[in-house]
């Protein structure tokens, strides 16, 4: 795998008619690994995330609320942006929509660029349309009447508003999704957007009367009496963040100059972001992003976690109840690549205390508590079977070493050697179940190696006057320090707190590990 210079890693930017739920929380984990993960392997590495402040849904809520809509935005961004320490997010910029100065400059300039392309006209319509998607539907498209995605009938609208000529990007669509010049992640989500520009692509409206969206969001450039649709106006925020329509060279560092540019996004917003947004592009003249990555959605029993429906969870409460971590572990190892993930709190419970609490803190405490009982706790170096047998840095460097691994210890040298490999492959293919998985081969192949080898056993036969038990003692434990040091690094990404905990665990201290302490209480009721 070839490693980018610059990455830029964005998720989308919710509605903020109500507070964030699970599902939100899901996409901000996944794009904060992804960030960190390139970080870790020396990219130089932009993460953004934000809101969508400018929508009729915002509005209505309002409306319901009887409060001003500024004061219920405002409110419920800022419990969105809240989520950076409950989430342990790293992420470099937040943008709000109706509050950054840089967004409505950014929004008018490229709304210009594609008028000068010759791609906007003003046309009447009539449709019916969903709120809840923001969006037009034919009824061909809809189930029984009814919006897919909401379950809602959308409402006959007729109106004169601006359109974009998207029938005239089919073909060049087609060919940049069909040769993975702009990625689709994954095949599933791929097809299913060039199925969509196979059966024909229309031009879509981009604006709404200013008197149906209660004069909320940016007008339309020279026709105030419209307001930019609300998806025009929030997909420009992968640029307008970045300063263009300004002379800010992060655009330049991050947009023109990236060597990725991927966006995270839930496959209910597919054809917004891989068929509107790269078209919008094409006619403004810009740059495309180099990845759409497609997660799917969690239930509750069964149902979509959605905010208009009341199927929500609160990621917040959720990580008071049970920690970071916990939280994090769940939404990385139970959600598949492809398929929808039904969300419970047993589920949740099983998981940290198996993995966390019984698995890598169980590990981490028997083997430094057995390098202080058998070696007063320093771990054995250089001039033992276990030279070269301590995993240390990105995929533990040395894990081979020059020496031989200590016998019993060569599939867990083997696994520390390669886990890094194994990640970077799963995350280029936006797959984190089979990236945790890798990780957690070494936890897996780190209790058999201890389970092989009786490291007391040995430390017995030692004291007894077998040297050649103590050598293999030695490089026993070296091993084992080495593959909990391999953990930390490479849990960092998905666990940062608990990997630096794991860490500082397993750093000398005047050539002496600190005494073990347990890293995970079992958490709520199996």
């Amino acid at each position: 795998m070839t490693t980018p210079r610059t990455t830029y890693v964005t998720t989308t930017i919710p509605y903020v008619n109500s507070r964030p739920h699970l599902g939100f929380a899901l996409e901000l984990v996944q794009a904060d690994v992804l960030a960190r993960h390139r970080r870790h392997r020396g990219d130089k590495v932009r993460f953004l995330t934000g809101t969508d402040d400018n929508s009729l849904k915002n509005v209505l809520a309002a409306e319901a609320e009887g409060v001003p809509v500024q004061d219920l935005v405002d409110r419920n961004a800022d419990a969105f942006a809240a989520l950076r320490a409950p989430l342990a997010l790293s992420f470099d910029d937040f943008i709000r929509t109706s509050r950054d100065p840089r967004h409505r400059v950014g929004v008018e300039r490229l709304w210009r660029r594609c008028a000068d392309s010759g791609d906007l006209y003003r046309r009447h319509y009539e449709g019916l349309y969903c709120v809840g998607c923001e969006q037009f539907y034919t009824p061909a498209e809809l189930v029984g009447g009814r919006c897919a995605e909401h379950g809602t009938e959308p409402r006959p609208v007729a109106e004169e508003n601006w359109f974009f000529r998207l029938s005239r990007y089919a073909g060049h669509l087609h060919e940049l999704i069909s040769s993975g010049r702009l990625r689709v992640e994954p095949a599933v989500r791929r097809n299913e957007v060039l199925a969509l520009i196979e059966s024909g692509l229309h031009d879509f409206s981009v604006s709404r009367s200013g008197t149906r969206a209660r004069g909320w969001g940016i007008p339309v450039p020279d026709d105030p009496e419209q307001v930019v649709y609300v998806w025009w106006d929030a997909l420009g925020n992968y640029v307008t963040s970045l300063g263009y329509g300004t002379d800010d060279p992060a655009y330049d560092q991050w947009w023109t100059g990236a060597d990725r540019r991927s966006h995270l996004l839930g496959k209910g917003v597919v054809r917004f972001h891989a068929v509107y947004w790269p078209a919008m592009l094409l006619s403004a003249g810009l740059p495309l992003p180099t990845d759409i990555l497609v997660h799917d959605y969690l239930t509750v029993d069964g149902s979509k976690i959605s905010k208009s429906s009341g199927t929500t969870v609160d990621p917040a409460e959720l990580v008071a109840e049970f920690g970071t971590d916990a939280v994090r572990w769940w939404l990385l190892r139970e959600v598949p690549r492809v398929g929808d993930a039904d969300f419970t709190r047993e589920r949740l419970v099983a998981r940290a205390n198996a993995d966390l609490a019984g698995g890598l803190g169980n590990l981490v405490n028997r083997v430094v508590t057995m390098v202080h009982r058998f070696r007063d706790g320093r771990v054995p170096g250089r001039g033992t079977v276990a030279e070269g047998a301590v995993a240390d840095g990105a995929g533990g460097e040395g894990a081979g070493g020059e020496g031989a691994a200590a016998e019993g210890t060569e599939r867990l040298v083997a696994v520390c050697r390669d886990v890094a490999g194994h990640v970077d492959d799963a995350l280029a293919d936006f797959d984190f179940r089979r990236a945790t998985a890798a990780v957690w081969r070494v936890v897996q192949e780190a209790d058999r190696c201890i389970d092989g080898t009786r490291p007391w056993e040995l430390a017995k036969a030692e004291r007894a006057g077998d040297r050649a038990a103590g050598e293999r003692l030695d490089g026993v434990l070296a091993a084992l320090v080495g593959a909990c040091r391999t953990l930390a690094d490479q849990l960092g990404p998905f666990l940062p707190e608990s990997a630096a905990q794991v860490a500082a665990q397993c750093a000398a201290t005047d050539g002496r590990l600190p005494t073990a302490r347990p890293l995970f209480a079992r958490v709520g009721a199996e």
